[in-house]
C-alpha cells in the first residue's frame, strides 16, 4: 500500500460547506483511519518478524559457526548478546514478594498507597500521609517490583550463579542480535 500525502491532502479541501462535503469528509477520514490500522498490523508484523530473527534465528545461525560477532562489508556490526527478563504472574505476585522478603531481597519492592481528593480538596491531599487513615478516604495500595528492577535482580542472581526460582518470577535468559550500522549507512 502506498500513500500519496499530498493528493491526500488536496483531496481533504472541500469548496463548499454543504452535508455532501461534509459526508465526503468523514469517508475520507474513515478512510485513513482504516489505512493507519493496516500499516500499525503492518507495523506488528515487520515488529515480530524482526524479533524472530535478532532472538532466535542470528543467535543460532551465529553458534553453529563458533561465532558471537563479526563485521560485515559496508562497516555495520552483529553481536549476539545476552539478555535477562522476566514478568511476575499476577496469580504469583504475593507467593514472589514473600520469596523477596524471605530472602533478604524485599528492598526492591515497591509499596505505592494514593488517595482521589475532589474539587477544593488540595489542602486535605496535602495532609493525607498523616490523616489519611483518618479522615474516612479510601485509600489505595500497590505493591510492585519496578520491571527493570526486576531484570537487574535476575540478571544479578543468574551471573553470580545464585540459586533463584525462575518459573516464580516469569523470568528467562536469553539471547539477542544487535545491528550496529556504521555511521553514513542506512
Amino acid at each position: 500500500m502506498s500513500i500519496d500525502f499530498k493528493a491526500d491532502a488536496v483531496a481533504l479541501t472541500t469548496s463548499n460547506d454543504s452535508l455532501s462535503g461534509v459526508a465526503d469528509l468523514a469517508r475520507q477520514a474513515k478512510e485513513i483511519g482504516l489505512q493507519i490500522e493496516d500499516l500499525e498490523v503492518t507495523l506488528a508484523e515487520k515488529k515480530e518478524a524482526q524479533k524472530e530473527l535478532l532472538e532466535n534465528r542470528i543467535p543460532e545461525a551465529l553458534r553453529e559457526i563458533g561465532m558471537s560477532k563479526f563485521e560485515m562489508t559496508d562497516g555495520s556490526m552483529i553481536e549476539v548478546k545476552q539478555y535477562y527478563s522476566g514478568s511476575i504472574p499476577a496469580n504469583r505476585k504475593g507467593e514472589a514478594f514473600e520469596w523477596l522478603r524471605s530472602n533478604g531481597y524485599d528492598d526492591i519492592i515497591k509499596n505505592t498507597v494514593a488517595c482521589n481528593f475532589g474539587r477544593g480538596e488540595d489542602e486535605v491531599a496535602k495532609q493525607f500521609a498523616e490523616f489519611a487513615s483518618t479522615q474516612g478516604f479510601d485509600a489505595q495500595t500497590k505493591t510492585e517490583v519496578h520491571p527493570q528492577t526486576l531484570r537487574a535482580f535476575i540478571k544479578e542472581r543468574v551471573e553470580t550463579g545464585e540459586e533463584f526460582p525462575m518459573e516464580l518470577f516469569g523470568a528467562w535468559v536469553g539471547q539477542r542480535a544487535t545491528v550496529k550500522r556504521k555511521k553514513g549507512n542506512n
